[in-house]
């Protein structure tokens, strides 16, 4: 499944990263510890989160994830927004809780 795939069957909000969209998905990462992504999650994840600054986007590009998603209703700071145009990083977002983003999009992985 890549990120476009995914955006298609959830009503995510694209943000921004539109050219980057045909990225596949290898599993995702769910964390608000940026120390915690950083240390643990893997190239091609999608990273769940409700952290809504540029210093997302930093981690989010040295660990070459395939997005970010914001959940709750955020929206990007616009510092991140501007950071993830310039790395190309897709940033999403839902009105959904982390528990249902993360159970939804597992199962569309999996499957």
């Amino acid at each position: 499944m890549n990120v476009k795939q995914l955006t298609q069957q959830f009503p995510f909000t694209v943000f921004c990263g539109q050219e980057n969209l045909d990225v596949e998905i290898t599993g995702g990462y769910a964390s608000d510890l940026l120390s915690d992504v950083m240390g643990f999650a893997k190239e091609g994840e999608v990273w769940i989160t409700l952290q809504t600054h540029k210093n997302v986007i930093a981690i989010a590009s040295l660990k070459e994830l395939a997005a970010v998603v914001l959940v709750k209703k955020l929206q990007p700071d616009e510092d991140m927004l501007q950071q993830a145009i310039k790395e190309g990083i897709p940033v999403l977002g839902t009105s959904e809780e982390t528990f249902e983003t993360v159970g939804k999009i597992y199962n569309a992985i999996k499957s």
